[in-house]
């Protein structure tokens, strides 16, 4: 296993979990959405208004899909499942874990989720997002982890324990 790469809706810890799994797996630590902002040099609400949805989601497939490392827990945002490039990708190098958690966990944990710089369309809801993400992140994923109830820790512990069974 090369890396690990962590999918799942925005508020389900994938960047907090990642930095922990990493320092407890010994490996390195990336944030796809930070190498986004790094290459874009703009803040991803910013890349959204000026490329529009399409334009942000084909420069997060180029980042996501040039991603060339080992050792490495790989954090990515919540729409990287909208780039099969990038998740081919990642499915060939990595184990893919998907952070499950219920629809009302994840409206409890988001604010203004436009503020986050969420792939949303006008008219989408959170609710209408999370319904249509769900089979793309369950489509992709190696290992699911369901998180509902658990702390960062117990969910951290819970992908290492599912990571380590799953090691040749």
């Amino acid at each position: 296993m090369d890396n690990i790469v962590l999918i799942g809706m925005p508020g389900a810890g994938k960047s907090t979990i990642g930095v922990i799994l990493a320092k407890v797996l010994g490996m390195n630590f990336i944030d796809s959405d930070l190498l986004i902002q790094e290459q874009e040099g703009m803040l991803l609400k910013d890349i959204i208004k000026k490329e529009g949805q399409q334009g942000y989601i084909d420069i997060e497939n180029q980042v996501n899909r040039d991603i060339s490392v080992k050792g490495t827990v790989i954090a990515t945002g919540g729409s990287v499942v909208y780039c099969p490039e990038a998740m081919e990708h990642f499915r060939a190098t990595s184990k893919v874990v998907y952070i499950k958690l219920s629809y009302d966990t994840i409206s409890k944990r988001l604010g203004n989720i436009r503020q986050r710089g969420v792939v949303l369309r006008h008219d989408q809801t959170l609710l209408d997002l999370y319904k249509e993400r769900i089979p793309l992140y369950e489509k992709y994923a190696h290992i699911t982890v369901d998180a509902e109830g658990l702390g960062i820790e117990e969910t951290m512990e819970r992908i290492s324990m599912k990571v380590k069974d799953d090691l040749p």
